[in-house]
C-alpha cells in the first residue's frame, strides 16, 4: 500500500510527508480571577471524533488543524499559521487523536514542540 500525504490522510494509515518543526513557548498572563495561566494564542479544529465534511474551513480529513492564530501571540511568533495540520506535539501522535484529547494535551504543556504540515510547503 502506498503511503498517503499529510492532507487527505486516513487515520491509521502510513503517511509520507515533510514536516515543519515549530517550538512554541507559552506566555504567562493573568486571567479575570487574577490567576496565572499559560496562553499559546491559537485555536484548533478537527479530530477523529469530528466530521470533517462539516468543517467550515473545508478540511479533507480528520486531522488536527490550526483554525486561528492571534496576532502577536506566542503561536504567531513561533511561526504557526492558520490551516497548519498538527502531526505531532511533544512527540505525541496527533494524526489519530480526538479533538478533546488534542486540546487537553496542548493545554497541559508550557512548551509545545510541534511538527506541522503546511499546504504548498510540505505538499504539492
Amino acid at each position: 500500500m502506498k503511503a498517503k500525504m499529510a492532507f487527505q490522510h486516513q487515520a491509521g494509515t502510513a503517511m509520507e510527508c515533510l514536516s515543519i518543526p515549530i517550538t512554541l513557548h507559552k506566555e504567562t498572563v493573568m486571567d479575570e480571577l487574577g490567576r496565572e495561566v499559560l496562553k499559546c494564542g491559537f485555536k484548533i479544529g478537527g479530530g477523529i471524533d469530528q466530521d470533517f465534511r462539516k468543517s467550515p474551513q473545508g478540511y479533507t480529513d480528520n486531522g488536527i488543524y490550526v483554525t486561528e492564530v492571534h496576532d502577536g501571540s506566542p503561536a504567531a511568533k513561533a511561526g504557526l499559521r492558520m490551516h497548519d495540520k498538527i502531526l505531532q506535539c511533544n512527540g505525541y501522535d496527533f494524526t489519530m487523536v480526538t479533538h478533546k484529547k488534542a486540546v487537553d494535551y496542548i493545554k497541559k504543556h508550557p512548551i509545545l514542540n510541534l511538527l506541522v504540515a503546511r499546504k504548498g510547503v510540505t505538499s504539492t
